[in-house]
């Protein structure tokens, strides 16, 4: 072969792995999102089916089986709220108010703060029963209460973390180290996005967000366009999203053509694939320009809704206003949307601590279920609601606190593929250790991607010599919560 046809076939080759890498590996975040969108874009104006057209490293891809959720909201509850005043009535709590524990329960107890021969602190609420299946929940939970048959309630959850942060970060990525992705991006790695204007994987925080902060919804060793994108509640949604002065619509899109012009004639004399990828991501902003905001501005919402997520003002910043936007998200194709909420830390002012916090939460998440039902997004659309640990039926701060405790604690799911009306596992008498039905985080992360169509055997990423999964080597699906 002459030496003009080596060069040619050399330059055919770089050719081909830059289309391969554009194609398959794009991972600088936003720009990936732009990426793949555009191309799901092109792929349908030009006619292609959707089984052939490129896909691209968020284009949306097939479960491993039929799934019964399509996307996820997920209300991580920070700060771990206490499953005693809340969700698991304890008469005999109550009764041995005052009293030492009994010695054999704390035998290899490990205690985060407190001195684990603390006196025992009866609940300090009383339980209502709801619904048709009779489900007891605090009387601080009425709104909850009201959605009882969506619910299936876990009373039984184990993890193996004492402080906030290494819980936090376990419960969401299934370790307690740093460094690993969120059920968030293996979520998006599994599955892609079905947005063409949005992040798939979005994060809405109030109150003081998360000790554990971005490693809950980081994406870890996975590409980058996994990673949870944060969304402001004030200023731009992303940040840098709006132009600056003197600089309108039809300036940027001249600009970004000119852009578009040059950083293509680069990759074609240098062949730097980030080249490709700045593209795109400036692509993706100009898009989010106009999605972000409209997404946003919830004031185009009824009076009727802001009443029922208990929002007086739409530009108030909390917790209500994040499940209105977790509702709306879904409704624009996103596939996972966590909101961080961390105020349940209550080692004294238990009492007035915990109401306060139902006062602001419950009525929203209810309001996030009822709303989802009656557009008929509920049915495919996966609710998680709860935090990090429990807390301890021993006293701490006086007679109004109690300490971390990992040994059991609850929280609720509901939608997609869930057994509503149901309780699930028990704790024993003093609300200390899990008495029927365990499950473990790993389980319950196992039956999160079961309900996606993902066995969790198989969602798996070779790292520094080895295949990773989010269950580690642990865990197995709970199908007694399954519909």
């Amino acid at each position: 072969m002459s030496e003009t046809g080596v060069n040619q076939l050399a330059a055919r080759a770089v050719e081909l792995l830059r289309r391969r890498w554009f194609l398959q590996d794009c991972s600088v975040g936003l720009g990936a999102i732009a990426a793949a969108s555009l191309m799901a874009a092109e792929g349908r104006a030009g006619g292609v089916h959707e089984d052939v057209r490129p896909a691209g490293p968020l284009a949306p891809r097939q479960p491993h089986f039929a799934p019964k959720a399509k996307r996820v909201i997920y209300m991580f509850q920070a700060g771990a709220p206490s499953h005693l005043e809340l969700f698991d009535p304890k008469p005999e709590l109550t009764r041995r108010n005052g009293q030492l524990p009994p010695a054999e329960l704390l035998q290899g107890y490990r205690a985060a703060f407190i001195n684990p021969k603390s006196a025992l602190l009866g609940p300090k609420f009383s339980y209502v029963k709801h619904g048709q299946c009779g489900m007891e929940l605090s009387e601080v939970l009425p709104h909850t209460g009201a959605i009882a048959d969506d619910l299936c309630l876990i009373r039984s959850m184990q993890t193996d973390a004492v402080n906030h942060a290494p819980a936090q970060i376990m419960m969401n990525t299934g370790s307690q180290q740093f460094g690993r992705p969120g059920i968030g991006a293996w979520t998006l790695y599994g599955l892609g996005s079905e947005s063409q204007d949005l992040p798939g994987f979005v994060v809405l925080t109030s109150a003081k967000g998360t000790s554990g902060g971005a490693s809950n919804y980081g994406c870890g060793f996975l590409p980058t366009m996994y990673g949870g994108i944060p969304f402001r509640s004030k200023g731009d949604p992303v940040l840098y999203l709006s132009n600056p002065p003197g600089i309108d619509t039809e300036t940027q899109r001249a600009s970004l053509d000119a852009l578009q012009q040059l950083n293509q004639l680069a990759l074609q004399s240098a062949g730097d694939p980030e080249i490709a990828a700045r593209v795109q991501s400036y692509e993706m902003a100009f898009r989010l320009q106009t999605s972000a905001p409209e997404l946003m501005d919830i004031g185009s919402e009824s009076k009727e809704t802001l009443q029922r997520y208990g929002i007086s003002d739409p530009n108030e910043a909390n917790f209500a206003r994040n499940c209105l936007l977790a509702r709306r998200l879904a409704e624009r194709g996103v596939r996972f949307v966590q909101l961080f909420h961390e105020v349940w830390d209550q080692h004294g002012n238990l009492t007035g601590g915990v109401r306060k916090n139902a006062e602001d939460t419950d009525r929203p998440s209810a309001a996030l279920v009822q709303d989802l039902k009656e557009r008929g997004l509920l049915q495919d659309t996966l609710i998680v609601w709860g935090g990090e640990f429990g807390r301890t039926p021993m006293v701490q701060g006086g007679s109004d606190g109690r300490d971390h405790h990992n040994r059991c604690y609850s929280l609720w799911l509901a939608g997609g593929g869930i057994r509503g009306g149901t309780v699930w596992g028990a704790t024993d008498e003093l609300g200390f250790n899990v008495a029927e039905n365990p499950v473990h985080v790993h389980d319950l992360n196992a039956t999160l991607l079961h309900l996606l169509g993902l066995d969790h055997t198989r969602l798996t990423w070779r790292f520094q010599g080895r295949d990773y999964r989010l269950t580690d080597v642990h865990g197995k699906v709970v199908d007694g919560i399954l519909a």
